[in-house]
């Protein structure tokens, strides 16, 4: 699981840098893209 969870959070933190690079970082895209991974890591830091 806990590996499972860690390829999710590096997709999605891929996946974030390349709509930033694309929309910049106030774009709506972006930052769902980041409450996303926010809560991956959270999900990550309670186990």
């Amino acid at each position: 699981m806990e590996t499972y969870l860690l390829k999710k959070i590096e997709k999605c933190r891929k996946e974030m840098i390349e709509l930033s690079t694309t929309y910049g970082l106030t774009s709506k895209k972006v930052v769902q893209s980041s409450k996303k991974l926010d809560n991956l890591l959270n999900e990550y830091q309670k186990k």
